[in-house]
């Protein structure tokens, strides 16, 4: 078991296999995007591997993909096969934008992907368009249909954003209504990678789940599942959920689980940190397992009490401007 400096199980990682995204979310990146990195400067699939091997044998349970977008990068699907062979793995989940997702579904079912998050922050066409700068709308619902039919669990994230989509709240309630999956809308972050100053929160968690009830006066809050992130609720008669993730507010720090590993191998033993140790330089130097083992586990007794605390240790105070992608959403 892998216990933190704070007496926290860490048995979750994220790791983001690339910075690349075929969506310009402007919540995320600019709208000519970023500089994207290097083919030499990505971990390798081998690297990957090696390093999420020893994580598992260290304790890690859970393992979700994400990027920018995985299904952009090349081959991803035989990483994720040779991923779900890891003895000792437990639970293997993507996140995806599901633009080029919907061709895969089936061999993520055959893998054993039992659960995938996808990201729709409208079910308005010309609403996805001003959000995403691109026009996927269709795709990304054809992967939401594939992924019901194949019986993955779906789990919607929904970033709520002031005067963007603020009407689709209810609308994508009313999802849960026929359909089994979890909607969860999060609160934005500052995480848009142009380097604006964040202007700081207008809907957090308790004014997202006004607005829920508002509509719904007779939504029963759920039992949170362990080392759960969100607040979670459902409307009586409705086959679904709904899930607030108060990313921001950051209320669940104290119970946080989870590490994060970059596209180019940094460890961020928190969201909100700006990397400890970059695992990939490690193993480009030749560092053996028994070594990185007790680096990692150095990493891991000196994590931040929570995500303010991550934030101010920062080596430049001047706030969070990187894109999520770079970090891995």
């Amino acid at each position: 078991m892998l216990l933190d400096n704070h007496g926290r199980k860490i048995n979750y990682l994220r790791l983001a296999v690339t910075d690349r995204c075929n969506l310009r979310c402007f919540y995320c990146m600019p709208e000519e995007g970023l500089q994207w990195l290097s083919r030499k400067e990505l971990m390798t699939y081998e690297e990957m591997l090696q390093m999420c091997s020893l994580l598992v044998k260290m304790g890690i349970e859970k393992i979700r993909i994400t990027g920018g977008e995985p299904f952009v990068r090349k081959d991803i699907m035989q990483f994720l096969t040779a991923l779900s062979e890891l003895e000792g793995l437990n639970e293997l989940t993507i996140t995806t934008n599901g633009v080029l997702t919907a061709p895969h579904v089936q061999d993520l079912k055959k893998i054993g992907v039992k659960s995938v998050n996808l990201s729709l922050d409208t079910l308005d066409a010309g609403r996805f368009f001003n959000i995403t700068r691109r026009d996927e709308f269709l795709d990304v619902m054809r992967t939401l249909d594939e992924l019901l039919k194949y019986g993955i669990e779906v789990k919607i994230n929904a970033v709520v954003m002031d005067g963007k989509n603020t009407e689709d709240i209810i609308p994508l309630v009313e999802l849960t209504k026929d359909l089994p999956v979890s909607v969860r809308f999060i609160e934005e972050m500052p995480f848009n990678g142009d380097g604006h100053v964040y202007g700081g929160l207008q809907w957090d968690y308790v004014r997202i789940l006004e607005e829920i009830s508002g509509r719904y006066p007779g939504i029963k809050k759920l039992v949170d599942p362990q080392y759960s992130t969100s607040y979670n609720y459902q409307v009586p008669g409705h086959k679904g959920s709904v899930g607030i993730i108060a990313a921001y507010s950051r209320t669940f720090c104290g119970t946080c689980n989870r590490v994060r590993i970059t596209p180019t191998g940094e460890l961020k033993t928190c969201l909100y940190d700006d990397g400890v140790m970059n695992i990939k330089d490690l193993l480009r130097q030749g560092i053996n397992e028994d070594a990185l083992n007790k680096a990692l586990l150095s990493a891991f007794g000196k994590r931040a009490k929570d995500g303010w605390a991550a934030e101010r240790s920062r080596v430049e105070h001047t706030g969070v401007h990187e894109s999520m992608a770079t970090i891995g959403g």
